[in-house]
Order: C-alpha cells, then structure tokens, then sequence
C-alpha cells in the first residue's frame, strides 16, 4: 500500500513537473517570439522615420544631396587615381606629397576668408563658383604634365574647394529646424563616405577597363578616368540652379554706411566666443587624429606587412561602418542628448584604439580600426549641429570653416611628429607611443567638450520634456 502511494506520487511529480517544463518552454518560446517581433517593429519604426525625416526636408535640401553625391563621386574617382597619373607621368612620390602639401595649404589659407565670403554672398553662389573653379581645376590637373603647372592647379583646386566646403553645412542648417539637424547632418556625412566609396571603386574599374577591354594606352586610361571624375563632379552645379536663398542683409552703422568688422564684433561677440570654444575642442581631436589617420595604410603595411588590396579593402569597411554608425547617432542623442552622446561615442572609441595599438594580430587590428572609425566619427555630425543650433545664421560660415581650418593644422604639425615617432621607434613601438598620444589627446578633448557644454545639453534635455509633458 505505502509502496503503490508512493509511485503514484512520484509519476504524479514527473507528470506536474513535465507539464510545467512544457509551460515554461511555451512561455519562453512566446517571448523570444515577442521579442523579435518587438525587434522586427523596432526596425520598422526606425526606417520609417528615416523616409519620414527625408521627405520632410525642403526642396533646397534635397537637391543639395544630388550635388553632394555628384561632388562626392567625382572626388572620390579622381582621388584615388590621381597618383597613379603622377606616376605614369614619371615623376616620383615626393611629387604627389607637394601636390597634397599644396591643396592642403591652400585650403588652410582661404577657409576662413571663404566662410566670411559665404556669410555675406550667401551659399549658393559661392558653392557655384567653387564648383565651376574646380572643375576647371581638375581638368588643368587631367591634362598637364609639367610639374610646376600640376602644383599650381592643385593649390587652385584647394582653394576652390574650399568655398564648397565651408557653404555646405551652414546651408543645410538654414533650410532645417533645430529638431530635423541632427539626422539631417547624419545623412549628409553617410552619403559623403557612401558617394566616396562608390567614387574609389569607380575609378579604379574605369581605369581597368580602358586598360584592358578598349586596350587604351596606360596615361591616356588615366587620364581619362580623371576627366570623367571632373565630369560627374561639374554635375553637382545642376541642382544649385534651382535652389532658392533669401537675399542677405547687408549691415550699416549709425551713419548709414558699411562698417561690416566692428558691427559684426558688437552685434556678435558671443557667437565669437561660441566659435573659439569649439575650434579649442577641434583642434584637440584634429592634433590627435593627425598623428594616426593620414598614416592608417602605413600603420597596417609596416606592422602586418599587408598587400595595398587588403589595405584597401580595410580603409573602405572603415568608410561603411561610419557610415551606418552616424545613422544610428540619432539614436543615441535622443536618449542621452547631443553633448552626451558626443562625449559617450568618443569615449567609446578609445579602448579600440588601444587595442589597435598594442595587437599584433591582423584581425584583432581590423576589429579595432572599423569600431574606432565607426564610434569617433559618429559624433562629428553631432557636434556640428549642436555649433549651427548655437551660432547666428550670419556666422555659419565663419564658424564651420575655423572649425575645419583648426583640424587641418592639427593634421598639417602632427603629421612630421607621428613619422619622427615610427622612424625612432620602429614599427610596434612607433605606432604603439602615436596611438596612445592621439588616445590621450581624444580623452582630453572629450572631456574639455563635455565640462564646456554640458549646461546646454541639461536645457536642451529640459525643454524637450516639457515639450512632451
């Protein structure tokens, strides 16, 4: 009797306890299901957003975007094949480092006289006018084999190009509200390095195929290549045609006459200030990233002695990977706001940079290149909009191209320290002592751009819940 009790309690356990695996597995199976189809809605939602932002931007946005990718491509084909031209020409590297030593200097020189020109001309014709002196430019470059002309026709390419430059971003930030700025400037710097990487694949297909389908002699392939590069940039300036700008204002004293410098200092002086404290925080992620990213093919040709395919392969998943991440930037600032999120995505990239730093293994090197590329670059449109929300529509231009004219003398002197580093150090500890310089620089950076604004970012939080409530 004890003995048929207790088997019946025993199976009665096994049965209870086999039905409640059963539910627990069911309830289990009903949440993962739930959850991936909170995940697939989730997805949904985010793209629907997206096309939702995109087709409420005005027309003047949307055609910038045309003459951004037009622009783009043509850049990225005539980048990436320009040296190959210098070569076939038969001249050596030290050639093709004055000519980017030219353009560069002449970017530097004219940025900030170009954004005082842009605030008062207005973007659209000064974009015009950069567009139709750089396409000239780049042909003269296509076609001329004398070596004092290319250095003359590199340096007019950087100072054209510059007025595109310094136009672009203010541009966007007057035909936007404060709330579209963030996603707006995410997709420009996305399709910059999308357009770009088509431009690179581009190029080097043309050249290929001129070379060995049409059987076209190696300089004229080139140099064909160049002039259809020149060819799709100069259809960036279609769509400029149709933009619409309100006609600038131009300031008088108590006379009634033009005195632009000293109306401007008064009526500005805050803005001024806004810019210096900005260009402070550039310029300390500009010196930390001159000393790394001109020399990133280096860095993987001296330490793994990688072939230039793999290399470029790698430099261009870098290029997709900043690009998703600055899509998914939006994300982050409506969770932690626009300072946060700058200083939390550059934070983040530090111990990739590390790792890239100290590892000696190839892989290791790419999984740390492509989340430091991706997480340091994400908060650049970021940053940009919180500047263009802060600072007057009549210093735009003067603000984005101090902005830029600081990053490029941080690329211009760190660039002969992070060679003298390698050179004396060798081929670990060289890029080792130059990656944990620009680590310590981008901390510091971060740190000075989150004590200096973070006030703002607290306002900016409060009134969107207010908004809200």
């Amino acid at each position: 009797m004890y003995k048929t009790l207790n088997c019946k309690f025993v199976l009665n356990f096994v049965v209870a306890f086999i039905l409640k695996k059963g539910m627990i597995f069911r309830e289990a199976k009903l949440f993962l299901a739930l959850k991936n189809e909170r995940r697939k809605v989730e997805k949904m939602q985010i793209m629907t957003d997206w096309k939702h932002q995109f087709g409420a931007y005005n027309l003047n946005i949307r055609l910038f975007f045309i003459t951004n990718i037009c622009t783009q491509i043509g850049m990225g084909i005539f980048m990436v094949i320009y040296n190959f031209y210098i070569r076939e020409l038969g001249f050596n590297e030290h050639l093709n480092g004055n000519i980017i030593a030219m353009t560069a200097l002449a970017s530097a020189i004219i940025l900030i006289p170009a954004g005082i020109i842009s605030d008062k001309l207005g973007r659209k014709n000064v974009m015009m006018l950069g567009i139709i002196v750089t396409t000239a430019a780049l042909i003269c470059r296509s076609l001329f084999e004398i070596e004092s002309f290319l250095l003359v026709s590199a340096f007019i390419a950087g100072l054209a190009t510059a007025f595109i430059q310094v136009s672009a971003i203010p541009w966007l930030a007057e035909n936007s509200s404060h709330t579209q700025r963030v996603q707006l400037f995410s997709y420009h710097a996305a399709v910059m390095m999308i357009a770009n990487v088509i431009g690179n694949v581009t190029g080097g297909v043309l050249t290929d195929l001129f070379t060995y389908v049409f059987n076209i002699e190696a300089i004229w392939s080139v140099r064909l290549t160049l002039l259809i590069a020149a060819i799709i940039f100069c259809m960036g300036i279609v769509p400029i045609f149709k933009m619409t700008e309100k006609k600038r204002v131009i300031e008088l004293n108590d006379t009634g006459k033009r005195n632009p410098i000293k109306m401007s200092w008064l009526r500005n002086k805050k803005h001024f200030k806004l810019i210096l404290l900005f260009a402070v925080a550039q310029l300390l992620i500009g010196f930390g990233s001159g000393l790394v990213i001109p020399y990133l093919n280096l860095y993987f040709a001296d330490r793994f002695n990688t072939s230039n395919s793999t290399i470029g392969i790698i430099l261009s998943l870098g290029q997709a990977a900043t690009a998703i991440a600055m899509l998914v930037g939006p994300l982050v600032v409506k969770r932690v706001g626009e300072v946060r999120a700058v200083v939390y995505l550059q934070l983040l990239s530090l111990p990739f940079l590390l790792l890239t730093a100290y590892t000696e293994s190839l892989l290791i090197a790419t999984i740390g290149f492509l989340f430091r590329q991706a997480l340091m670059n994400a908060g650049n449109p970021i940053q940009m909009s919180l500047m263009m929300s802060k600072v007057d529509d009549s210093m735009k231009g003067l603000a984005n191209s101090v902005n830029q004219m600081v990053f490029q003398l941080g690329w211009a002197f760190m660039g002969p320290v992070s060679t003298s580093i390698v050179v004396l150090y060798g081929s670990y500890w060289g890029y080792a002592y130059v990656f944990s310089i620009t680590a310590g620089l981008y901390l510091i950076g971060s740190l000075y751009f989150y004590f200096v604004f973070k006030s703002s970012s607290k306002l900016r939080v409060q009134q969107s819940l207010a908004k809200s409530s």
